[in-house]
């Protein structure tokens, strides 16, 4: 089983917090696990948990009203799934499904949210490097988005003679 300060001690969103800031943290993060193709939550699910990725592979999937499950970007150690919780918002706006087995610890987005107003310099570090993680993401997942369409746009062409 995932030990929680192993983890803190690998995951380079926790690099570099003094001890107190880490006692901090280690409170709320607890060890959880998955089987490969476990979803674990679903588009529309109660935003209750930001998860960080310690060993394996989560897909995150958006299923728009329109069309199939589109896969938004492959999660690997070190990332997170799940930041709809830490932002407050009620439900996940996408689905995150294991590709592998995987171990992460996770945080209620309350409690996250608790400890920005308790301990604000700890809170608005962390929150800071979330936001490069997430931001690093949107940028990889704009690619995958101007790739689909240029695909599909080629595949379009070609399919009505050109």
């Amino acid at each position: 089983m995932l030990m929680v300060n192993d983890a803190f001690d690998h995951l380079s969103l926790f690099e570099g917090l003094n001890p107190a800031q880490k006692d901090l943290l280690m409170q709320l993060f607890t060890p959880c696990e998955f089987l490969a193709d476990t979803m674990i939550f679903a588009q529309g699910d109660p935003a209750d948990y930001l998860y960080v990725v310690v060993e394996g592979e989560v897909i995150v999937s958006f299923k728009p009203d329109d069309g199939p499950p589109i896969t938004v970007t492959r999660v690997q150690p070190g990332g997170v799934v799940g930041w709809s919780a830490a932002l407050g918002s009620r439900a996940y706006t996408s689905a995150g499904i294991c590709t592998t087995d995987v171990q992460m610890l996770r945080v209620r987005g309350t409690d996250l949210r608790n400890l920005c107003e308790k301990h604000p310099d700890t809170g608005l570090l962390i929150l800071d490097r979330l936001a490069n993680i997430i931001a690093e993401r949107l940028r990889n997942t704009h690619d995958q988005v101007v790739a689909l369409l240029e695909t599909g746009l080629r595949n379009g062409v070609h399919s009505t003679g050109g």
